[in-house]
């Protein structure tokens, strides 16, 4: 199927946003107050946004009511109340049940609302969703989000950014309480496409961060003046700034667990295969991934990929823990 024959019409109800919320600033709905959700949610607050939520576990409600939110009992009421809707969960499933399902968005959202879904999840399903949505009038972004739990709390994630130009003008000023770069990178679910190509590239560089302080730890080299040395040169990257560290002093707690890694790993493989691309290092990281998981360490950071190099070269990078 063409690109262009994919993208949902936009009608005129669908951008009747333009003239509802005027001047003011919209009612926002905010559905997954996960390790990324509910620091972003916060942020929305902080910006002096109206914010109504929804999340199945309760704790985290009670936290962001506590900070100034209404609660929802359903993401077809919080839609209801909402003039942009934002959900950020874990796969394709969980977004179309709060979308689609039977208390979902569709059935709330008013024509003229906007939902950004700023989950990772196929870019097929991105686009049949919104043609869902676009058949009530209810305009789609998909605007995935790179940075980790330090950037969704310092408000500084990458965003990428899927629809319709005139939607993400429209939505940039609510981006930018939660992205410190947003940047709208073509039709619908293309921002997932985006997003794939952002975790492809993650995943190699963390194997090459592992890979390279197995090597530095065999050798016997300090492995801290190692970071301090590489980190400042041509080998210089997020991974290797961020995560290093934590390799070094055995610190595994997630800022983005290993089971969610997979997932979009499986992802990237899954549209690459649709296109007849061979992702051959991909392949490589989302096995060794699945050793990770086989130890059972699939709620951990994505940072405990080096314990598999530990593991084959029975060599220790892990200082303490």
């Amino acid at each position: 199927m063409m690109q262009s024959e994919v993208q949902p019409p936009v009608g005129n109800e669908s951008i009747a946003w333009k003239k509802r919320w005027g001047d003011g600033r919209p009612a926002i709905g905010f559905i997954g107050l996960g390790i990324m959700g509910r620091p972003m949610a916060k942020n929305l607050l902080r910006a002096g946004y109206s914010l109504t939520v929804f999340n199945r576990s309760k704790g985290p409600v009670e936290e962001l009511v506590a900070a100034g939110a209404k609660a929802s009992s359903s993401p077809r009421e919080l839609a209801a109340q909402s003039d942009v809707i934002i959900t950020i969960v874990t796969d394709s499933p969980d977004v179309m049940e709060v979308v689609t399902g039977d208390q979902g968005v569709v059935y709330g959202a008013r024509p003229g609302s906007v939902v950004i879904d700023m989950s990772t999840i196929s870019p097929k399903v991105t686009r049949d969703i919104a043609r869902k949505l676009a058949e009530r009038g209810v305009a789609m972004l998909d605007a995935p989000v790179s940075g980790g739990d330090k950037g969704a709390r310092e408000g500084t994630l990458s965003i990428m950014v899927g629809g319709d130009p005139e939607v993400f003008e429209a939505c940039r000023p609510i981006l930018a309480a939660m992205g410190k770069t947003i940047v709208h990178v073509g039709e619908t679910g293309m921002g997932q496409t985006v997003k794939l190509c952002n975790q492809i590239v993650c995943g190699l560089n963390l194997l090459a961060v592992a890979e390279g302080l197995a090597f530095a730890a065999r050798a016997g080299a300090d492995l801290n003046k190692v970071l301090d040395v590489i980190s400042r040169g041509a080998a210089a990257s997020w991974m290797l700034e961020n995560l290093g560290p934590k390799m070094v002093a055995g610190d595994y707690a997630p800022g983005f667990m290993v089971k969610l890694q997979q997932k979009d790993l499986r992802l990237a493989l899954e549209a690459a295969a649709e296109k007849q691309l061979p992702l051959p290092g991909t392949a490589l990281v989302q096995q060794l991934f699945r050793h990770v998981e086989a130890m059972g360490c699939e709620d951990e950071g994505t940072q405990a990929l080096v314990k598999v190099l530990e593991s084959l070269g029975h060599v220790r990078v892990a200082q303490r823990g």
